[in-house]
């Protein structure tokens, strides 16, 4: 996830392809650790930053409420209403019991002032499945910490109609990212047919906990903590059809950035988080709503 790119300078340098950009970023790798600079001390330094405090600046926040402004409007009368419809092959693997994620339009991550936005999608067919269970394994906001594996704790703090306010105590872990948060969300379920209804999470607070369930523990000011998880929505999409209901989920996260040396190292398995974590997540629904 957090790789942070320089922007160069001078009339005669050209911006590389992307596909230039992931060669550069692959070799530089293999350079490295051929010659085990991860051992020297100012690398052990600089990859050091990945665990110091980071601040979330005002233009940040910005700009994913920008971001999140237009996603909506995307997809305020998406044509298809599914995204798996836009192409027969997605179709099919889901069919086939296949759970389908990866980056919109292909960038698994956008970059803005001092940090990152990132935009995933993925799908989940359940065999076999209604509308009505399905809805109803997700509005079981009191049980997610028994459905998902990175919720240690979760709870219904209210509801309005098709109006859920909810917390979830959430672990991140992957590779050198290790971090506990205190999260709470606003989501509106709204029904558009007797065979489609989609639903749009918001997140309200993100606070990471310092020492989790430890006597010490405490909860860090939202935007000042290791910067893993400073924003995230959620916009799902149902629809019941084909004898079971296809779920899907796009989800739009802010998060910090990191130098270009760390991220050159650790984007791989940083940028693995949000496809995991959305694999298990659409994994763990279709499991729950089987059962």
């Amino acid at each position: 996830m957090w790789f942070e790119s320089r922007p160069q300078s001078g009339a005669a340098m050209r911006e590389p392809s992307a596909a230039t950009r992931g060669k550069l970023s692959n070799s530089l790798s293999a350079a490295l650790l051929q010659f085990d600079v991860t051992r020297s001390p100012a690398f052990l330094l600089l990859a050091a930053s990945v665990c110091l405090a980071a601040d979330l600046k005002p233009e940040a926040a910005q700009a994913f409420d920008r971001y999140a402004r237009e996603t909506e409007a995307r997809l305020a009368s998406p044509k298809p209403f599914l995204w798996a419809d836009g192409s027969p092959e997605r179709l099919r693997q889901l069919q086939q019991g296949q759970v389908l994620v990866e980056p919109w339009n292909g960038k698994p991550d956008i970059s803005v002032p001092g940090a990152l936005i990132h935009d995933w999608v993925g799908a989940v067919f359940i065999p076999g499945a209604t509308l009505e269970k399905t809805l109803a394994v997700m509005q079981d906001y009191d049980h997610h910490k028994a459905v998902y594996h990175d919720v240690l704790d979760s709870k219904l703090l209210g509801q309005n109609g098709n109006d859920f306010k909810f917390y979830r105590l959430r672990q991140l872990k992957k590779g050198v990212i290790n971090g506990v948060y205190h999260t709470e969300f606003d989501a509106h379920y709204e029904r558009l047919s007797g065979t489609q209804w989609l639903s749009q999470s918001r997140s309200t607070l993100i606070a990471e906990l310092e020492n989790p369930g430890k006597p010490n523990q405490r909860q860090l000011p939202p935007g000042h903590d290791d910067g893993y998880l400073w924003r995230l929505n959620g916009y799902w999409r149902l629809e019941q059809r084909d004898g079971g209901v296809y779920l899907e989920c796009e989800a739009v996260s802010l998060t910090r950035a990191l130098p270009a040396l760390v991220g050159a190292l650790f984007a791989p398995a940083m940028r693995g988080l949000e496809s995991d974590t959305m694999t298990v997540t659409l994994q763990s629904t279709r499991d729950a709503v089987k059962k």
